[in-house]
């Protein structure tokens, strides 16, 4: 085990933090600037990664308030650990219909709140408005090396639960400090 595994695990929230903000920064970008609108599930995954933050963010500035040289407090972790694990069942769920291994919700559609306007419904209901097709959960909008966003999510909300475990369990020199 080397220090920065020691580092990791006794800090485990602010890096959860971190990760979390960045998931959820990746997400908010791909909307913005790549134009891709979440549906329901996506937007469940988000929930999660929001969840991570606040659990993340009050045990860190608890510790660091505190000056807790012993760490972030362990409970946070075990929180962590069912919040990340709660997204890597949602996003499991969603690549999974996403490659046909079951049916997906019918309320799963994607759209923007933020396109609803008053001179939007307006122009649908004068017949002028441009219709654009709804795009299902079950449609995958990007992939890397063919696993598509929903599935990365999953692999990365996994790692995130075992890692999140991992510092619930450190063990004991580095929930102590070295004297």
């Amino acid at each position: 085990m080397s220090r920065l595994y020691l580092l990791l695990t006794r800090w485990w929230t602010a890096f959860a933090l971190a990760a979390s903000l960045a998931m959820l920064a990746a997400a908010h970008a791909f909307e913005r600037f790549g134009g891709m609108d979440p549906c329901n599930l996506c937007l469940k995954q988000r929930e999660v990664y929001w969840a991570a933050v606040a659990i993340a963010g009050a045990a860190t500035f608890w510790a660091v308030l505190s000056r807790a040289s012993r760490g972030t407090p362990r409970i946070a972790s075990f929180l962590l650990a069912a919040v990340f694990f709660t997204g890597a069942i949602t996003a499991g769920f969603h690549a999974g219909g996403e490659l046909k291994w079951w049916a997906l919700p019918a309320t799963c559609m994607a759209g923007n709140p933020a396109d609803f306007s008053l001179e939007g419904l307006n122009a649908l209901a004068a017949g002028t408005a441009e219709i654009k097709p709804i795009v299902g959960c079950d449609a995958v909008s990007w992939s890397l090396f063919g696993i598509s966003m929903a599935g990365w999510n999953f692999f990365i909300s996994l790692a995130l639960a075992v890692f999140s475990l991992l510092a619930a369990k450190r063990p004991k020199d580095a929930r102590a400090p070295r004297g």
